[in-house]
């Protein structure tokens, strides 16, 4: 089961009937020319030999700083995207060499401009070395396979982006954003509630109690995981791009929505029920939780998406050939 359970049940609930508007992803795959692994393996071999450090760094800065967390998660998703959405490609393996080997030279020349001395330390090389990284990888699937099956893995391929860290102070800026927009909306939690609150800047005031939105109550982790979530979720259900950046915008509001629940609920508890729930687990480690219940608004909001794509598909059934 695993992963692969998840998405069929999923699937199986987004689907208004027992028949599937989409063809099964998870079809077995045609026998590839075997030609094509020795320089399969060879590209990608060279690729961690060129790119080990700027790997190593990009890993040990998502393991220590919180609004980069996320790029843990994007190469195994990616690759199990692959696997998921894999389809026969026996027939698709023409070359696209002029475009395979020019993502190639492009990768090489970013790797090269991050070593330079001038950047080869800064946050923005980096960006660019883990950019040429990815385009490197999109390369070898153009050389290796062609057009036609990088197309067919487009989002997958796309998705690896993520993986490319932004400068810090591109991160500091979301992550203010999401201090001030969070703190607005635990204000007007308060005054829905009936509780008399003053706010100044990322400081609130409610009877016997003063908050501050620290920049850890910005919860970029989470915010960026409910994200990643949505765009997953979207292309693996949606088919209309319009719906699915509908369900992004959902998921920006609710990364502040859930942020602004948190802080209430727990300076609800800690002023009406028990002090200790101001610093207590639920403060600390509560997180995921209210990540799991932002998830669960999402799929709901996803599944009213989905609806209204199948009902739009009954009224205008497609008309084209093929």
């Amino acid at each position: 089961m695993g992963w692969q359970g998840a998405l069929i049940f999923l699937r199986q609930l987004m689907l208004p009937t027992s028949s599937s508007t989409q063809p099964d992803r998870a079809t077995s795959v045609s026998p590839i020319s075997s030609t094509k692994y020795p320089l399969l393996i060879a590209l990608l071999v060279a690729s961690l030999l060129v790119w080990i450090k700027p790997l190593i760094s990009t890993f040990q800065l998502a393991l220590s700083n919180d609004g980069y967390t996320h790029t843990l998660l994007i190469l195994p998703l990616s690759l199990a995207l692959m696997f998921y959405e894999r389809e026969p490609v026996s027939s698709k393996l023409a070359a696209s060499k002029w475009l395979g080997y020019g993502l190639l030279l492009g990768a090489v020349l970013l790797r090269f401009m991050s070593g330079l001395h001038t950047i080869g330390l800064t946050e923005i090389g980096l960006s660019l070395s883990m950019l040429g990284l990815v385009l490197w990888w999109v390369g070898t699937v153009v050389v290796c396979f062609g057009s036609a099956v990088f197309r067919s893995l487009l989002f997958p391929l796309c998705l690896l982006i993520l993986m490319v860290p932004l400068p810090e102070r591109a991160v500091d800026t979301v992550r203010e954003a999401l201090q001030h927009q969070s703190a607005a909306a635990t204000a007007f939690l308060f005054r829905t509630a009936g509780v008399p609150v003053a706010r100044e800047d990322v400081y609130l005031s409610i009877p016997g109690l003063d908050i501050e939105v620290a920049r850890e109550c910005s919860s970029i982790r989470s915010s960026t995981m409910l994200v990643v979530t949505t765009l997953v979720l979207g292309h693996l259900f949606l088919v209309s791009w319009w719906r699915q950046v509908v369900l992004v915008v959902i998921s920006f509001l609710l990364s502040v929505a859930k942020n602004a629940v948190r802080i209430f609920v727990i300076a609800e508890l800690g002023t009406r029920v028990d002090p200790g729930y101001l610093n207590g687990r639920l403060h600390r480690q509560g997180g995921f939780i209210f990540l799991g219940l932002a998830i669960l608004v999402e799929i709901f909001f996803l599944w009213v998406l989905k609806r209204g794509e199948f009902r739009a598909q009954k009224s205008f059934p497609s008309t084209h050939c093929g």
